[in-house]
């Protein structure tokens, strides 16, 4: 199997979607640091164009170009794509990192509401790479971040939606990775535990579900993310640079990833256990 020589930021246009707020915007921030020209995408255009006003005044030779994209809708995702080639078209780094979570059982849920994140947390990142991988390939050492989650890892009660996504994603990653790295072009994939992002703020709840339990689910998610989004990104980037497949970010992702490996079966009831008396509380 090929060894792929460490990343090199310095001179690379990274493509990151997300990059208004938490990790996205951290990523870009230390991306900027390191020399690469970026291409942001997010679906909040005030707060989209905040982070690259910020980045343009720290760095201002660097080549820093946005675009305000809902990746909840298939054609705005084939049109961003078009315009990054057509702008862009030697990106050496793509940045998976949008993603919405939905909370409440799957009986509470609509299958709109389903659809709608696997659309913006698998759909949507498989079809940017599907896109953007000839411009890829044709540029050796290039390389690719999806942003799974710790709900990749493990699947806890109440997350159907969100876990069925994030488990899609570390399996179209993986695979992606074993056909790639013959090529040069590197696949890591992140599990994040409780990131500090506004990813409890932006969260749906799903329609049948009371507004009690709604507010009980935000503030149980809310009290989770306490990790900062920019020890995060370094960490992320770190994994880039030395072509790491697999990123967990947080103890909780180590110790759930190893709990489901020694008990593959038997985490569900933990976890359904551990669920239950929070709820309690």
């Amino acid at each position: 199997m090929t060894r792929l020589a460490p990343y090199v930021f310095a001179g690379g246009t990274a493509v990151v979607t997300g990059a208004a707020g938490g990790m996205g915007e951290q990523l870009a921030r230390l991306l900027a640091d390191r020399g690469s020209a970026l291409v942001l995408v997010d679906r909040d255009a005030d707060r989209l164009a905040a982070v690259v006003a910020a980045i343009r005044a720290a760095h201002p030779a660097l080549d820093v170009s946005s675009r305000v994209v809902d990746l909840a809708e298939p054609e705005q995702v084939t049109a961003l794509a078009d315009w990054i080639l057509a702008e862009h078209p030697r990106p050496t780094l793509l940045v998976n990192n949008a993603g919405v979570a939905l909370a409440g059982r799957f009986d509470q849920l609509t299958m709109t509401e389903f659809d709608w994140v696997l659309q913006v947390n698998f759909a949507a990142p498989v079809a940017l790479t599907h896109a953007l991988l000839p411009a890829l390939l044709a540029s050796p050492g290039s390389h690719i971040v999806n942003l799974s989650s710790l709900y990749g890892l493990v699947a806890p009660a109440g997350q159907t939606a969100y876990a069925a996504s994030k488990f899609a994603l570390r399996g179209f990653s993986q695979a992606l990775g074993g056909e790639l790295e013959r090529c040069g072009v590197g696949v890591t994939t992140v599990h994040p535990g409780g990131i500090r992002t506004r990813i409890a703020e932006t969260a749906r709840i799903a329609a049948a579900a009371s507004p009690a339990q709604a507010e009980a689910g935000k503030a149980r998610m809310a009290k989770l993310l306490t990790y900062p989004a920019d020890r995060a990104a370094a960490e992320i980037l770190d994994g880039v640079q030395h072509r790491r497949p697999r990123v967990l970010i947080t103890r909780t992702a180590t110790a759930l990833d190893l709990l489901s490996r020694l008990l593959p079966v038997g985490h569900q009831r933990l976890l359904t256990r551990l669920s239950l008396g929070a709820r309690r509380r």
